[in-house]
């Protein structure tokens, strides 16, 4: 499903090539001479590394103009000078923390840079993650004061990596694809599988199965599978629900493959729904699909957030979704950018987002139809291929 291995490694040591070089130049235009990234989805994103990382943020990547050096310890030195071979990231595991890390690196480059006849090291800007929690910033400050070059300026960004992500490179989408695939999969299996007198829990046990048995590394994020009523909270929790003839179940779930994640919503029913499910249905569909076909580069999140608050107005459930339209999705589940009513930003080609309108009637029904594709130069090219047909179990 992801490329061989002798093939993944050329493409890590472009990708990465390509992913630091960009950070440099939005560096430049930024003013800032150095960067600590210190997010691991965003130090995997830049190091293009596969099976490195872990959720434990135990690592700490410097950028500078001639290098980049990915900080971390033993548990991972070996499996990340294995990815880096040959690549544009060095690996440091030397026994000290982040900070010490970054003084000193950034003292051997200032002391450097005046022997070369460069800037003087007083004119250094680091530029540091919105992340960084506040007793690693006091650490980075007293060991930088501590290090003998001077003290650089600390320049905190908000997203700065993150907005490079959010434009995805042809390599990225084949994984997205690859990922979609696994969930597409699981859902024609969930289909066969369900049954009335099923738990939430059930299904949602099975669902999860299935993805990892056929080729998710991990799960995206926790299945959400919702019945009767308990569909109305978007983000409700499986339980010991049982599914009930006459009622439609959300299913929201998706997998993580060759590092990147997957997310798409489907409502089924049990048996034939009435008039109100079936008007409910129709009209999250035709936002869906109305939206889909109107993305496109130049529109703005805003815009399409609103088109499918009109189209769900239109059917009679005006003001009825509650949430934002769809996000961005890619090595994290969340990413930018979103289609929301606070997204003004137009949207360029390489964007992948989600477009997943619901309904959501309190102590009657939820329902969600949800795709995600990427923006491409004339339109939105949809990943999901599970269809948008009603099914009935």
């Amino acid at each position: 499903m992801c490329c061989s291995a002798d093939s993944a490694a050329c493409a890590q040591t472009g990708a990465s090539a390509c992913r630091l070089d960009r950070l440099r130049a939005a560096c430049a235009d930024a003013g800032i001479d150095a960067f600590l990234v210190r997010d691991t989805s965003n130090i995997a994103w830049l190091t293009a590394f596969d099976g490195v990382f872990d959720d434990e943020g135990a690592h700490a990547l410097l950028v500078t103009p001639r290098a980049a050096v990915l900080h971390t310890d033993s548990r991972y030195a070996d499996a990340a000078r294995v990815a880096a071979a040959d690549g544009p990231v060095a690996v440091d595991d030397a026994r000290k923390t982040h900070a010490k890390f970054v003084a000193d690196a950034l003292g051997n480059r200032c002391d450097a840079a005046n022997a070369e006849g460069d800037a003087p090291a007083a004119s250094l800007v680091l530029g540091i993650e919105d992340s960084l929690a506040l007793g690693e910033f006091r650490a980075l400050e007293a060991a930088l004061v501590e290090a003998p070059a001077e003290v650089p300026r600390l320049h905190e960004t908000s997203r700065f990596v993150l907005d490079l992500r959010a434009v995805k490179e042809p390599s990225e989408v084949a994984r997205l694809r690859a990922a979609q695939a696994v969930t597409d999969a699981a859902f024609a299996h969930i289909v066969a599988f369900m049954r009335p007198g099923m738990t939430e829990r059930e299904v949602q046990i099975e669902l999860e199965d299935f993805m990892r048995r056929h080729g998710a590394e991990g799960l995206a994020f926790p299945s959400i599978v919702a019945t009767g009523p308990n569909g109305a909270s978007p983000h409700a929790i499986p339980g010991a629900t049982r599914l009930e003839a006459g009622q439609c179940v959300v299913l929201d779930f998706g997998a993580r493959a060759c590092g990147y994640c997957s997310d798409m919503t489907r409502t089924v029913f049990l048996g034939e729904p009435d008039e109100r499910l079936r008007a409910a249905y129709e009209a999250i569909r035709q936002a869906n699909e109305q939206v889909e076909a109107a993305l496109r580069p130049g529109v703005t999140g805003k815009d399409m957030h609103e088109l499918a608050e009109r189209v769900l107005a239109d059917h009679g459930f005006a003001g009825k979704m509650g949430h934002s339209l769809g996000h961005g999705v890619g090595i994290d589940i969340h990413e930018e950018p979103n289609l929301s009513p606070r997204n003004p930003h137009p949207l360029v080609p390489g964007n992948v987002v989600t477009v997943e309108p619901g309904v959501y009637l309190s102590g009657e029904f939820g329902m969600r139809l949800e795709d995600f594709g990427v923006i491409t130069h004339d339109g939105f090219a949809v990943f999901t291929q599970s269809t948008h047909d009603m099914v009935i179990i």
